[in-house]
């Protein structure tokens, strides 16, 4: 298994591994065809994403429309750029787990590279959604900083091997902040898009996001950074698959109706969460 591969490869100093370089992590990435080919499916369909939602996005004239697929794009834009860095080696590492863990003591591979990208292209998705609400300011800084929140406390979560139990306290704190966003996803953006006659296109999200979102502190305590059920490639897999359906599936569903629907968009009421009771009447 890669969990264990690296130990055949580590320099004894001491009795404390060596670090591996990069070209080493790479290589042992490359010996691993499931795991690698998990990283380029991303990468292929995060170019494709790019070219297709520039194409769609051509004639949309509406500065609210304007500024959705913008946030959109950045979406896949990032991706590839994350799942470079992961199938190069850049942002992946080998640590050495605490006692506890089912690999106490031996180094597993650790794709902190991808907390980057859901610290970068999470928080697009938000604005997205809840410019497509009507949300206010105050709904939109919330969501936002309570992802980043949840994506870096998950990363710490990776990243701790000097105690297994606080591995899954950061785990909890992170699971706290999703708490945050999923009350602002499913009532207070529920109300809003009501409110801007959006509600159906984005109850539809809305349930995608959560259902999809809901798989990665699932699949984080099943695989090798938690209780080690599901090995680094399927766990990879699952992360991979997710946001295949997260992103760009999103992404797609989003940008297509807002392209159909732009005078819709343009009628919300200027400013961010404008989209209020009356507001509409204000207008005229």
């Amino acid at each position: 298994m890669i969990e264990t591969a690296v130990a055949d490869l580590a320099i004894a100093s001491q009795g404390v591994p060596m670090e591996l370089t990069q070209a080493e992590v790479y290589r042992e990435i490359q010996a691993d065809q499931l795991l690698n080919l998990s990283f380029w499916a991303n990468i292929a369909l995060a170019g494709l994403s790019i070219l297709l939602f520039v194409y769609m996005g051509r004639n949309v004239e509406d500065p609210r429309s304007q500024l959705i697929f913008v946030a959109t794009l950045m979406v896949p834009l990032v991706s590839i750029s994350s799942y470079t860095g992961l199938a190069s080696g850049l942002t992946i590492s080998f640590l050495e787990m605490p006692p506890g863990h089912v690999f106490a003591g031996e180094e597993v591979l650790t794709m902190w590279g991808r907390y980057l990208t859901w610290a970068l292209s999470t928080p697009m998705i938000l604005l997205a959604l809840g410019l497509l609400a009507g949300s206010n300011v105050t709904k939109l800084f919330t969501a936002i900083v309570a992802d980043i929140g949840m994506c870096v406390t998950g990363l710490a979560a990776a990243l701790t091997t000097s105690s297994y139990a606080l591995r899954w306290f950061w785990y909890a704190i992170s699971c706290a902040f999703f708490a945050v966003v999923l009350y602002i996803l499913l009532v207070e953006w529920s109300k809003d898009a009501e409110t801007a006659g959006t509600s159906e296109i984005f109850d539809t999200l809305k349930v995608l996001t959560v259902v999809l979102w809901l798989g990665y502190p699932i699949f984080w305590a099943l695989g090798a950074e938690g209780f080690a059920v599901l090995d680094v490639a399927i766990t990879s897999w699952a992360y991979s698959i997710l946001d295949i359906g997260a992103k760009y599936l999103f992404a797609f569903l989003l940008l297509r109706w807002v392209v159909s629907n732009e005078t819709i968009v343009a009628g919300m009421a200027a400013g961010l969460g404008a989209a209020t009771p009356g507001a509409a009447a204000d207008d005229d």
